[in-house]
């Protein structure tokens, strides 16, 4: 602005707050005992400039403020840092309430899959859905997020498993702020069902992958009975390593079929799922740097058996959590209520869940220098819980507990008229 005078930064100030709560250190991703540290700053006050936190502190020390700061009442309320997603199929096309209802009457969610139902009905829903359908669609998920707590959230493809549309999730992903995962290896589509997955891998190597590359941030693979083996994953995932992507895995969701060495073979940020990891899984993820990411919301969904938490974290393992937010085995939004599964039904701490969904899963995403604590420097990412004691989050099983959302220091939702 030549000859004017450069406005001032914008400023918020959350004040009054009854606490305000960050995973202790600033080193990532904790493991245990560390994960379950936190920082509690009770009668606090956070300031937050240009989008950065510049202070969490009690309100006793906060001093005289000279210029234009808006002010954000937290009387009766609880500050945690921004909640971080790391998991979720969040950009898709459709339902699959029908199939819903065929698995309350007894059908597997395999025997579907096989039937052409599963992945496949989405695949279907999300082709036809078009570009400008996945980015209403996906709008109107990252809302629900939103109000649920999550202010990074990434996404993945894997519902085109054709060129076009896997691109055009990416591109949606992209768009709408969410960090965009290349999952085009998810299941095996319809036109290469005779020619089989080995031709599939190659297709998405040659023909998507170059493009893929340029939207995404990472790569993933469905390493499972039905889907894809550990030749295949590791194919696939050597060439996206290639093009400059990091790698996940989904991974010992029904079999354990080699993704866990497969993932430390590669140096994956992390493996997800873990629903059937057994002893030596366990010890070998726990002497790794793969962070196992949780997703209870998704063994409950589908009545499966929940990964073994509490092992995985008296081990020394790194995990996070997250919702798994998808039409077909986890339609959920809500990380308060993955929380409160992590707490109630995995044994963890109400602090290791804080951290797993905070600090952990902003480090599978890259991003633990910026987001998941509320420290000075982090990100501006604050929720407001309505409840004086943070640990309602685990606590308040499904219930309207998020007051207001802070994203890059301003407003994104309240809940107040």
């Amino acid at each position: 602005m030549s000859g004017g005078k450069t406005p001032a930064p914008r400023r918020l100030l959350i004040r009054d707050l009854a606490q305000a709560v960050s995973p202790a250190g600033r080193s990532a991703p904790l493991r245990a005992p560390e994960l379950g540290a936190v920082d509690v700053v009770a009668d606090a006050y956070v300031l937050c400039e240009g989008g950065r936190i510049v202070s969490v502190a009690p309100m006793r020390e906060l001093g005289a403020l000279d210029g234009d700061v808006e002010e954000l009442d937290g009387r009766g309320l609880s500050a945690v840092p921004g909640l971080v997603d790391c998991h979720t199929h969040a950009c898709f096309g459709g339902d699959r309430v029908e199939e819903f209802a065929l698995r309350a009457a007894g059908a597997g969610y395999e025997e579907l899959h096989a039937r052409g139902g599963g992945i496949l009905s989405t695949v279907r829903a999300t082709r036809a859905a078009g570009e400008a359908g996945l980015a209403a669609a996906l709008s109107r998920h990252a809302e629900w997020m939103l109000r649920a707590g999550t202010t990074t959230f990434e996404a993945k493809s894997g519902y085109g498993l054709d060129r076009d549309t896997e691109l055009a999730q990416l591109r949606t992903i992209k768009a709408a702020g969410g960090v965009p995962t290349f999952l085009g290896a998810h299941a095996i589509p319809p036109e290469y069902t005779s020619a089989g997955p080995d031709a599939y891998v190659e297709f998405l190597i040659h023909e998507v992958l170059p493009d893929a590359a340029s939207l995404a941030e990472a790569a993933d693979v469905f390493l499972e009975r039905g889907a894809f083996d550990a030749e295949q994953a590791r194919r696939y995932l050597v060439a996206c390593r290639a093009a400059g992507l990091e790698l996940r895995l989904h991974g010992d969701q029904f079999t354990e079929a080699g993704a866990i060495p497969l993932a430390i073979e590669l140096g994956a940020r992390s493996v997800d799922h873990l629903e059937v990891t057994g002893r030596v899984g366990i010890a070998s993820l726990a002497a790794s740097d793969v962070v196992g990411v949780l997703l209870p919301a998704s063994a409950l969904f589908l009545d499966r058996p929940l990964p073994p938490a509490r092992a995985l974290a008296d081990a020394g393992a790194a995990i996070a959590l997250a919702t798994d937010f998808n039409p077909g085995s986890a339609y959920c939004e809500s990380l308060p209520l993955a929380c409160s599964l992590a707490v109630m039904q995995l044994r963890l701490t109400p602090e290791e869940a804080l951290s797993a969904c905070t600090v952990n899963a902003a480090h599978v995403l890259g991003r633990a220098a910026r987001k998941g604590r509320l420290a000075a420097g982090f990100d501006a990412d604050v929720v407001l819980l309505g409840a004086e004691d943070w640990r309602h989050l685990a606590y308040h099983l499904g219930g309207d507990l998020v007051d207001s959302v802070v994203r890059g220091g301003r407003i994104a939702w309240t809940a107040r008229a």
